[in-house]
């Protein structure tokens, strides 16, 4: 269901002529109003700070001169509890991912996403709070949508390797953490994979992100 009035969006990218690029894009769509665009997160915090309507849909990129956006997301989430904020990144790999969702991210896109999928990303993150992309199956959308309920039954061993796999240690290290071997750990990987329907790390972290296992920075 798109939303009764358009969302407004503010783009945070330091390369001009990509960051004007997506507003134009984005001005195509009649669900999606961007209203603002800065170079770096903190041109685009003063933005926010001044402005007489705040932006519904943050857009940010992950490298950016003067405040990342890992620095961003941390402060618009402290600040703007109400802003949701969606990555986008020309990096795909798990640490930027895993980094980024705990420091306030509630998704990410790819920056050579086709632009109805940006648009879906936008509507998803601002009806239901994430957009899980094909990481997280309708599943686990439908068994995290309320932070505080009972999360699926998980062992103790698990949940402890759930917490470590929102950090940036490398599966051997999370097995010295835990004092286990790695093909134990490895184990649990596998057991999670199959409790929680999902087919990444990533997945495993965004899962102990919405359910409150892990904090947000």
């Amino acid at each position: 269901m798109m939303p009764m009035q358009p969302i407004k969006v503010a783009i945070a990218d330091d390369h001009a002529l990509f960051r004007k690029g997506l507003f134009e894009i984005l001005s195509g769509f009649p669900e999606i109003e961007p209203m603002m665009e800065a170079s770096t997160g903190k041109e685009l915090l003063e933005k926010i700070m001044v402005a007489r309507t705040r932006p519904e849909v943050c857009i940010l990129d992950i490298n950016m001169p003067v405040m990342n956006g890992y620095d961003t997301a941390k402060a618009i989430r402290e600040k703007y509890k109400k802003i949701k904020l969606l990555a986008l990144s020309m990096y795909d790999n798990e640490e930027n991912i895993i980094k980024m969702l705990r420091s306030g991210a509630h998704g990410y896109v790819l920056k050579d996403v086709e632009p109805n999928q940006l648009r879906d990303a936008i509507v998803s993150i601002y009806q239901d709070g994430y957009y899980h992309s094909d990481l997280i199956t309708n599943n686990i959308l439908r068994e995290s949508k309320n932070p505080g309920e009972p999360v699926l039954a998980l062992t103790e061993k698990e949940l402890n390797f759930l917490k470590h796999s929102c950090t940036d240690l490398t599966y051997k290290e999370i097995a010295e953490q835990m004092g286990l071997s790695h093909r134990t750990v490895e184990g649990y990987r596998d057991s999670l994979f199959e409790k929680l329907n999902v087919r990444s790390r990533t997945g495993l972290a965004l899962y102990a992100v919405k359910n409150g296992l892990v904090a947000i920075y």
